[in-house]
Parts: C-alpha cells; structure tokens; sequence
C-alpha cells in the first residue's frame, strides 16, 4: 500500500491524528477533490487499526446498479433460510466497509444502510431473518454532502451516522509545499533502472504554480509518463505538457477589480455558464476550460441549480 506522504501542515496533521482515528470504531467520512487519495486515507485507517487483519471491502457506489443494488450489498437467502449470496458488509464481518463516492447510495437503499450503520443488521432477499455483521464503517465524497442533505438527495439521519468523525484530504494546490517531496518520490520509484528525471528551477516553477485539478493522481500520472519518455533529462519548461505552462506572468493580474467592486458569485455563474456554452454542455470540457476537477464543477453547478 503506498503511503500518504507530505510534510505540509495538512498532511502533517492528518498523519498526527491518523492512528488514534484508526484505533477507535467510529464512523469516518473522508472529503476530497477527485485524485486528493481519499481511498488511501481509507487503506491507512483500516491498516492501523486492530481490524487490518481483516478484510478491507471497498464498494464503489458510483458503480452500483439500481436494480442490483440490495442483493450486492446485503445478499440473498433461500426459501430454506441459508446464505446463498454473501453481500459484501457481511463478508466484511469483523473488517471494514469503505463506502466511496457515498453520495451517489441510491436513496433507495440509503435507510438499509443506516441500519447496518446502528446494529450492524443486514436484511437479506428472500428471508425475514435478520444476519449480523461486525464491520467498520467509512466513506468518502467530493462533493458537498450537507448540500445533498438540503436537496432530498441524501439522508440526514445517514450523513451524521457518517460523519462521526469528519477528515480532509487536502488539494494539491493546498499543500504546494510536498510537489518536491512527490515529484522526486514517484520520480525514484517510476524510475527503475533508468536515470532519474530531474527538473530544471524553470519547470519547478512551472509545476509549483500549476493548479493540479486532478491533485496528487494527476501529479503520478505525470511523473510516471516524464520517466518513460525522459529518462535521466533535466526537464526544462518546453519540456512539460502545454496546460502547466503559465499563461499570465506572475506580475500581472488576469482579472482587474473595478472601484466598485464585483457580486463574486455572479461572476463565477457567468464563467460557469460560458465554459458550458463553449464546451457544448460537455461539462469534462468546461471545467479544464475553468482549471477545475469535474467534480468541482458538478458541485458549482449544483449550488447554483444549473
């Protein structure tokens, strides 16, 4: 399991409080922008914990099919009342559920899981009979969950049975401070048993203010590529793809305040509105064209009930 690495005031205090989250049996939601490795916090927590000899049984709910999604997560009995299908919370007895993208539960199920949540109970098809099962609880989200709440998207009851104990996998553009430390991480381990890639001050200026919509992911994904096509080279900024090179120069302003000042959400709404008009509704399209995640996007769109 790779290791969540930095040394930012963010990492560095989520690293401090890790093992005594990890430690208890409380719920945990974990926020994130897409690629921030809510997944690994996740991982991290299970390892630490007196559960890691267990299994860790991680349930995308973005993937869930509508009409399979009680018999995936709960199973199935015969008429004779045996477990003919094992849902995953109990083949997780005695380890962890990590629930991610826990937004999109269908509502459907949303109060089946909040009584697996309270009692560990599960109701499978076919049976009346109610099978427990002793797992750990924790989910993730990129999007604004009390918002979700507010909309009858999600459960109430469900998000503060979650959100015993909230944590934050900070951006990239959060903690800039740790693009050396992985920069030369990755670029060690992508390496192999080549010369590792190095960056000249230019590129790591470039890279340092470069907004990293898909955070440390996008970051990996990015070194692996400079390590199989660049073997040993000091980067220099031609080097580097054409969207983390500076548009601006840091000593001018992209947008001037007028003296009478602005309505900010408004100005946001307009920009939203014309990176869809641009992109032809693609929203993937519209938020490169903003310089923010999809998922940042969706959440903006909401909030403004695009």
């Amino acid at each position: 399991m790779t290791k969540i690495l930095g040394s930012s005031p963010q990492i560095t205090h989520i690293l401090r409080t890790l093992p005594m989250i990890a430690a208890s049996d409380v719920s945990v939601l974990i926020y994130g922008e897409t690629g921030t490795g809510k997944e690994l916090l996740a991982q991290a927590l299970h390892a630490e914990s007196n559960r890691k000899d267990k299994p860790l049984i991680t349930i995308n709910c973005a993937s869930l099919q509508d009409e399979g999604v009680e018999l995936d997560l709960f199973g199935r009995c015969n008429a004779q009342g045996e477990v003919v299908h094992e849902g995953r919370f109990l083949a997780a007895d005695g380890g962890t559920v990590f629930l991610d993208e826990v937004n999109t539960l269908p509502l459907s199920v949303q109060a089946k899981v909040l009584r697996f949540l309270e009692a560990g109970e599960c109701q499978l098809q076919g049976s009346h009979k109610l099978h427990v099962s002793n797992a750990r609880i924790l989910a993730a989200t990129s999007t604004n969950l009390q918002e979700e709440v507010a909309n009858d998207r999600f459960r109430a009851d469900l998000f503060y049975r979650l959100q015993v104990v909230p944590m934050t996998m900070p951006s990239l553009r959060e903690c800039s401070e740790d693009i050396t430390l992985l920069l030369r991480h990755f670029g060690r381990e992508f390496a192999g048993n080549n010369a590792v890639v190095r960056y000249s001050k230019e590129a790591e200026h470039c890279l340092f203010t470069y907004a990293w919509p898909g955070n440390v992911r996008e970051l990996i994904n990015f070194v692996q590529r400079m390590a199989l096509l660049s073997p040993g080279k000091l980067l220099q900024p031609d080097d580097l793809p054409d969207e983390m090179m500076p548009e601006v120069a840091a000593s001018q302003h992209m947008f001037d305040l007028p003296p009478t000042g602005i309505k900010l959400a408004q100005v946001e709404l307009d920009l939203i509105e014309q990176a869809l008009e641009m992109a032809s509704g693609n929203r993937s399209k519209a938020a490169r064209l903003l310089g923010i995640s999809r998922d940042t996007l969706l959440y903006r769109m909401q909030k403004y009930d695009l």
